[in-house]
């Protein structure tokens, strides 16, 4: 098949990339500057010459609590127009496959845990993050709505927990959590700083997911994507909590310092905890530990920190 991956040099597109059972296919990647996503007619254009068979929608504006909190206009706005403008211009072209990736952030702040996909929404969103999840929620429901209104049009949505790996964002504020530890404890290895702040008490649980299983799951999707679900949860179906990332962490970069809390700072959802069960009866399973995963995208932090020497 010929599939156009938006957001092609983000994290996940760059490891749907090196995922050989889908660069099989004959894969569109325009960078940003080739095609921009937030301009309708540019992407009309561009379907209209290349006509692919499938879309793979992963481009977006992402950044963890501090730049949302920060930003909340341009995460809702870009994230929207940008999901908005590809879904629109997908079903004008009559391109029937469409697989959309949003976010566990559409889900209700504090719900019942583990978060099924019929809780979307059920209750108020988690305030520091609402902005870019509502751009999510409305790309989620033009699927649901084309697929349902239109016959066969498959426009489906795959809901990852949150990731992490090869490709991150090291920055502490601007990135996720466990790419933003590992820069955080690594340059307190560096200096050999005594003590490292922890946001909260560090009992708040996430999963975090590596993103390599990310791309093995949608490289099923696209071989299967009758039998994909419209609406899936993709995750672990178990989390840690902070405490115990900050702990794996330090531990495979050998820091021999402590830990301290700041309980001012906002920690976001005590816990987002996806529920699995349409995954597993779908047939997949991610297979990296948290170890290994911690492991392997710490040294590709360090192959970004030689490069930027």
């Amino acid at each position: 098949m010929k599939i156009f991956i938006s957001g092609s040099n983000g994290m996940v597109g760059r490891n749907l990339l090196e995922n050989e059972d889908i660069t099989k296919h004959d894969i569109l990647k325009p960078p940003s500057s080739e095609l921009n996503l937030l301009n309708f007619n540019d992407i009309k254009i561009y379907l209209k010459k290349t006509k692919p068979d499938m879309i793979i929608h992963c481009a977006g504006k992402v950044g963890g609590i501090q730049a949302n909190m920060k930003d909340m206009y341009k995460f809702f706005t870009e994230n929207a127009l940008m999901g908005i403008n590809l879904v629109k211009a997908a079903k004008e072209h009559g391109i029937k496959k469409f697989l959309n990736l949003s976010s566990s952030c559409t889900y209700p702040r504090n719900y019942k845990n583990p978060l099924k996909e019929e809780y979307i929404l059920q209750a108020e969103l988690e305030p520091t993050n609402e902005g870019y999840a509502l751009a999510k929620l409305s790309i989620l429901k033009m699927c649901e709505y084309i697929s349902r209104e239109y016959p066969g049009y498959q426009y489906k949505t795959f809901i990852p927990c949150n990731l992490y790996g090869r490709w991150d964002k090291f920055d502490e504020a601007n990135s996720h959590m466990i790419p933003a530890v590992i820069k955080k404890i690594y340059n307190a290895v560096v200096s050999k700083l005594p003590e490292i702040e922890i946001w909260g008490d560090g009992t708040a649980r996430r999963e975090f997911m590596y993103a390599s299983d990310l791309a093995s799951c949608v490289a099923k999707a696209i071989e299967n994507f009758e039998d994909v679900p419209s609406v899936m949860n993709v995750g672990l179906g178990f989390d840690y909590s902070i405490n115990e990332y900050y702990e794996t962490i330090k531990k495979i970069l050998e820091y021999k310092g402590s830990f301290i809390y700041n309980t001012s700072m906002p920690v976001g959802m005590k816990q987002k905890l996806l529920n699995i069960d349409l995954q597993s009866k779908w047939g997949w399973k991610p297979q990296v530990s948290l170890e290994q995963g911690i492991e392997r995208t710490y040294q590709f932090f360090l192959g970004y920190v030689n490069d930027k020497v």
